[in-house]
C-alpha cells in the first residue's frame, strides 16, 4: 500500500507545480495585452515561452500518475467511482485550456493577439473554478 501513497503523493506534486503556472500564465498575458511598450512586450513573450514549456512536463505527469492510480485501483473502483468521472471530465477542460494557452502563445509572439487585458483576467479564472471542484470531489468523494 505504500507505493499507491507514494504515486498520490507525486499527482499531487506535479499537479500543484502545473498550477502554478497555469495560474502565472494568463497574468502575464494580462500584462502583455495591456502593455504600451515594445520592451517590455517582447520580454513577456519570452517569459510566457519559458512558462508554458516549464509547466507542460508537469501537467503530463499529473495526467500519468492519475492514470498510474487508476489503474492501481481497478476497474471496478472506476466504474462505481462516479466522482472520478466528473473529476476526469474537468481535467480533460483543464487539458483543452492548457492547448489554448499554446495557441494564445503564438498569437502574442506573433504580435497577432486581438484580446483585451479584461479577457486574460476572465480566462485567469476558469482553472481557479476546475480546481476548486476537483479537489472537493477527490477529497468528498460524492456519489451521484
Amino acid at each position: 500500500m505504500a507505493i499507491i501513497l507514494w504515486i498520490k503523493a507525486l499527482h499531487i506534486a506535479f499537479m500543484v507545480a502545473w498550477f502554478a503556472g497555469i495560474f502565472y500564465l494568463p497574468r502575464l498575458f494580462v500584462y502583455h495585452a495591456e502593455s504600451t511598450s515594445q520592451e517590455v512586450r517582447e520580454q513577456l513573450k519570452v517569459m510566457e515561452r519559458r512558462l508554458l514549456y516549464f509547466v507542460t512536463p508537469f501537467a503530463l505527469l499529473t495526467l500519468i500518475f492519475g492514470l498510474i492510480l487508476i489503474y492501481m485501483l481497478g476497474v471496478d473502483w472506476f466504474i462505481y467511482s462516479s466522482w472520478l468521472h466528473i473529476k476526469l471530465l474537468l481535467v480533460a477542460i483543464l487539458f483543452i485550456y492548457h492547448g489554448f494557452c499554446f495557441k494564445l502563445l503564438a498569437d502574442f509572439k506573433n504580435d497577432k493577439n486581438q484580446r483585451s487585458g479584461k479577457y486574460y483576467r476572465v480566462f485567469n479564472e476558469l482553472p481557479v473554478f476546475i480546481l476548486f471542484t476537483v479537489i472537493i470531489l477527490a477529497v468528498v468523494k460524492p456519489q451521484f
